[in-house]
């Protein structure tokens, strides 16, 4: 697909621009979920949008593993499952349970949405399973490889506990937004973005790879911003929501 410096090169320059995008992210909240707002151009309804948007995250990895040199290794079968684990419920599972129904989002939004997870299932697919030299077996038990697989699991269970918590608070003909409670909920307004940011910050540690940190920067560009647009959100909507409650580290920010 590429050569090794051209790759570098763009991952690097995608990395970069991961920057501009936070930037912009924070004065310019994204308008869907509990942000939406109109002006932004024609809608889809959101379970549809989630689909279209997550869906080419597990496929085309999956595609880049089937004719890749690199995936005849234990390694690179964790590495699929890994992914697989968290976009198969992504694209498949959160949409139908997410009781979205009635929702909407710009087709805009989901383009970049697309637009985003195309790129980065590309360059870490095409990494792991083409340009790279391939793992050994011994990289299972490689500390960094332990640590982020670590960290992976760990983000990966708050971000679907945190998830199930939302979806709790609605029943299936009330929509409206509550306070969560429980868990990291006491100390943070969007644990589940914290859980997501985790598992892709493991990824990029048990991958030790520019690909990997590339989709950790995006993950968090997009995020943070987010959870401070949900903090403030929070406050605004209901006057009595725990002071005490950080937007997205406990005790920290």
């Amino acid at each position: 697909m590429f050569g090794t410096s051209f790759f570098n090169t763009f991952v690097a320059a995608w990395l970069a621009l991961a920057a501009a995008v936070v930037a912009t992210l924070w004065f310019v909240t994204a308008p869907y979920g509990r942000h939406s707002r109109r002006g932004w151009g024609p809608t889809l309804p959101a379970s549809l949008a989630w689909r279209v948007m997550e869906a080419p995250a597990a496929l085309v990895f999956a595609a880049f593993f089937v004719v890749g040199q690199n995936h005849r290794g234990a390694v690179a079968w964790v590495f699929l499952l890994t992914w697989e684990a968290h976009y198969v419920h992504r694209a498949f599972v959160y949409p139908w349970m997410a009781r979205e129904a009635d929702r909407r989002m710009p087709a805009g939004i989901m383009c970049m949405a697309l637009l985003f997870n195309t790129v980065n299932t590309s360059i870490n697919g095409h990494w792991l399973f083409g340009l790279s030299a391939g793992y050994a077996t011994s990289w299972l038990a490689d500390p960094r490889f332990v640590a982020g697989s670590v960290l992976f699991v760990a983000g990966f269970g708050v971000n679907r506990w945190s998830d199930t918590v939302l979806r709790g608070l609605r029943t299936t003909h009330d929509a409206h937004y509550g306070i969560p409670q429980g868990g990291l909920y006491r100390w943070v307004s969007s644990p589940n973005y914290l859980g997501e940011i985790v598992e892709w910050l493991g990824w990029a540690l048990a991958t030790w790879s520019l690909p990997g940190l590339a989709f950790a920067a995006w993950t968090a560009a997009n995020l943070v911003p987010r959870a401070r647009a949900n903090q403030r959100w929070y406050r605004q909507t209901f006057p009595d929501y725990p002071k005490e409650r950080r937007a997205l580290v406990p005790g920290v920010w």
